[in-house]
């Protein structure tokens, strides 16, 4: 396998100290637990590697975690700003959690940061490592950060697989919004999906799982059937509707080759993720959520998974950090 390092190198990522942040193992502590006991909590369990200066050491992690630092285009949509601190915080509640599967070797790479509202700088960052960690079959998982992030993780999938020949990609995305407006000025956190299908109409599929009628226009609901967006409404998602819900689920994924899954966490009820840029009381519960998640990764077709606007500023008792950690866990030990 070639080395990290110099995959890295000529990765033409332009990563300097001002727009990227190496990772921090101050984030990772907490309960220390005797030696011989062997890894009991993520903490113990994740090692690090700096983009700007990396070493050959972590090349064959199974999963990367890398932070997307940037609220630019949650601003940019009336959003409440604060998503560029949640990165950390979800570390933080990561580092606490019980490690089950001794087998899953897990890198953090650090955050990307948008600098001077550069927003679409700090999307093609993202974009050029995802796609790098595909390379080294080293599974993305990028903690958010507004959803804008969507657009530039899926150009680094799609860039990766296509060097696979895998070109049909499927997206599910659990989220109260569907965020297909169209760009008119600059790119913002509504906008990602509109973005991907305009320039992957043959492509791509896109399922929206949560949408809340309330939060999404008649414009947005136009733009979904002329882009044939698959969705279903938040009274939909529910447990004692699973059966339907995998019913089009299963449809969905018959049409695809691989599956990027991107979750928002608004579209959780406010009750469980209150620290987000737009709140809703109306949103699913965890329990339905997870059930999900478990059924699409029995389908060996998820090829990486990202978690948006967790905002710390709006959080109560960390439940919001807390649910992005528990959601990224049980993913990990899933795979």
């Amino acid at each position: 396998m070639k080395k990290l390092k110099v995959f890295m190198n000529k990765a033409g990522l332009n990563l300097t100290e001002k727009n990227y942040e190496a990772p921090k193992p101050n984030l990772w502590e907490g309960r220390k637990s005797p030696t011989e006991l062997g890894v009991q909590y993520w903490r113990q369990q994740v090692k690090f590697s700096n983009l700007v200066k990396p070493g050959p050491e972590n090349s064959k992690s199974k999963i990367g975690l890398l932070g997307y630092t940037c609220d630019e285009g949650v601003k940019r949509n009336n959003g409440r700003i604060g998503a560029a601190a949640g990165p950390d915080e979800i570390r933080i509640e990561l580092a606490r959690l019980a490690f089950h599967k001794v087998s899953q070797s897990i890198t953090d790479f650090g955050n990307l940061l948008c600098v001077d509202r550069d927003l679409v700088g700090c999307q093609n960052s993202l974009a050029t490592v995802s796609e790098r960690l595909l390379d080294f079959n080293i599974f993305p998982i990028i903690l958010g950060g507004g959803h804008d992030m969507a657009y530039g993780h899926f150009k680094g999938i799609q860039k990766g697989l296509q060097k696979r020949g895998v070109s049909k990609i499927g997206i599910i995305n659990f989220d109260a919004h569907f965020d297909l407006r169209p760009v008119e000025k600059e790119p913002n956190s509504g906008t990602p999906f509109n973005q991907i299908l305009t320039e992957h109409p043959h492509e791509v599929r896109y399922f929206a799982l949560g949408i809340q009628k309330a939060s999404n226009t008649k414009e947005l609901f136009a733009i979904a059937k002329q882009k044939k967006v698959k969705y279903l409404f938040n009274d939909k998602c529910e447990l004692a509707n699973f059966d339907l819900v995998t019913l089009k689920i299963n449809d969905f994924l018959d049409g695809i080759e691989a599956l990027y899954v991107t979750i928002d966490l608004d579209g959780f009820s406010s009750a469980y993720a209150p620290g987000v840029s737009a709140p809703s009381p109306l949103g699913f519960a965890p329990e339905f959520a997870f059930k999900v998640l478990h059924h699409l990764l029995e389908s060996k077709k998820v090829v990486a998974l990202d978690v948006a606007e967790m905002n710390p500023t709006f959080d109560r008792d960390r439940s919001t950090a807390q649910l992005a950690a528990r959601i990224i866990d049980s993913f990990v030990m899933n795979i």
